[in-house]
């Protein structure tokens, strides 16, 4: 890749903590000779606030990971680092709120007041990360950034206004904000970004940053599919955009749609809480925990409500025996879903989690709680979020692990190796883990540590 197209920086990222097994060590806790010869140690004080940090592994030579002398050596390396098969720290001078991983490119925000709020790293040939221009033209954009760099939004009250959330999808991006709606930036050759679809627009280096003028009332998500976006409402109505040519819009029909329109079918009159989309596949889940789903069905996601391969608009589906639903996450051919027990069962296709046994199911298959970390002296151990990427899943406790499982396409399941995980595994990161973002092959954790 040319030198003009990339964002460079001498910076480096990711020094500090080494880590051993699972335990972290730091500094501030190695032993520490002093004149008896005797070694001394120094811990963390009880009243040590944690800090927030973010975590970055898998395939880094798009520039996701935000690390640019992985794909641009610096004096101290000698060549290139294609893959980060373990967490690696971002260094990021605001506190991350909310992060995204879309198809070769990363989003992340800070509820900060300031002017800038979010930032991207990664491809941007579309301009999914707004327009990032060059040192040599104003009128040039780079097609990629190889660190975490500024976005502008055009908001009116920049000072006031925060992000509260992004998403991602393959080559556009969604910003929510608590004042001023939703924003669109990339690729909207199927109406994605909800505005009017230009034959022919050159997407490389445009400036539009879309404000929608939708719905009935505030957003509180966003979610995007490969090509379509899905809103949620504070009334939990949901609306669409995009491409529909395997219903994923819910609909009705199988066209694309340039204007976010609300979804009707089985989910009228119900509130809905929380909304999933990765691929061409969409859920929902209700307040009174149902699920809800339509679109893709290829790979099983939704058999038992249709043999059809497509359903253009929502259908209530079945799941006996999975108790109250809580949350779900849709990734490409694989489903999981998250109960008030914190309990997790998955269907679809692929590496489910249970073993390589188990590769297609119609039916929800729930992974044993011993596989996140439940045992006889942590018996309470529960999941308290599930998400997927295109290929692979992933979970956090209530104890603050992160567990992975799937296929591990050039590293993204960050377990130290590039081989493929049949059951949950847990990720060695230095603290508690607040959230996680998955994409096609790179991830991003959101973390406290007390280190």
């Amino acid at each position: 890749m040319a030198l003009s197209c990339m964002r460079l920086s001498s910076r480096r990222a990711g020094a500090g903590l080494r880590v051993f097994g699972y335990a972290t060590v730091s500094k501030a806790s190695r032993p520490q000779e002093n004149t008896s010869g005797d070694p001394v140690f120094r811990y963390v004080g009880r009243h040590k606030k944690p800090t927030h940090k973010v975590f970055v592994w898998g395939f880094s030579f798009t520039g996701a990971l935000g690390i640019p002398s992985f794909v641009v050596p610096d004096s101290g390396r000698k060549s290139p680092r294609k893959y980060q098969l373990t967490p690696y720290r971002l260094d990021t001078a605001e506190q991350i709120s909310s992060a995204a991983c879309g198809y070769g490119f990363t989003l992340i925000a800070s509820t900060t007041r300031d002017v800038i709020k979010l930032w991207g790293m990664g491809l941007n040939k579309d301009s999914q990360l707004g327009f990032q221009r060059t040192q040599h033209s104003r009128h040039q954009s780079y097609d990629f950034s190889l660190e975490p760099s500024p976005v502008a939004l055009p908001l009116a009250e920049p000072l006031q206004t925060r992000v509260v959330q992004v998403a991602c999808g393959r080559a556009h991006s969604l910003i929510l904000t608590d004042r001023e709606g939703v924003f669109s930036m990339g690729n909207n050759a199927y109406g994605q970004c909800g505005r009017p679809i230009v034959e022919d627009e050159v997407y490389s280096g445009s400036h539009t940053i879309h404000n929608m003028e939708v719905l009935d009332s505030r957003v509180v998500q966003v979610a995007c599919g490969q090509d379509h976006s899905l809103f949620l409402t504070e009334r939990g109505t949901v609306f669409a955009c995009g491409w529909g040519a395997d219903g994923q819009t819910g609909l009705g029909h199988h066209d694309v749609s340039a204007r976010p329109l609300q979804v009707g079918g089985a989910l009228c009159g119900v509130e809905v809480r929380q909304l999933s989309t990765y691929g061409d596949c969409s859920l929902a889940v209700s307040t009174d925990g149902r699920l809800f789903g339509w679109g893709n069905s290829e790979y099983r996601q939704l058999a038992s409500v249709t043999e059809s391969t497509q359903l253009n608009s929502p259908r209530l589906v079945p799941l006996a025996g999975c108790g109250k639903v809580v949350q779900a996450a849709c990734g490409g051919t694989q489903v999981a879903i998250l109960n008030e027990r914190g309990q997790v069962f998955v269907w679809g296709y692929g590496i489910l989690g249970k073993g390589p046994e188990l590769s297609e199911s119609s039916t929800p298959e729930m992974i044993p709680s011993a596989l996140f970390g439940a045992s006889e002296f942590h018996p309470a151990v529960a999941v308290t979020a599930v998400r997927c990427g295109l290929d692979h899943f992933a979970a956090v406790t209530d104890r603050g692990e992160l567990f992975v499982w799937g296929k591990n396409v050039r590293g993204c399941l960050g377990i130290g190796k590039r081989d493929d995980q049949y059951f949950p595994w847990r990720v060695t990161v230095p603290g508690h883990v607040v959230d996680v973002a998955c994409g096609v092959d790179h991830m991003v954790a959101l973390v406290k540590s007390l280190l």
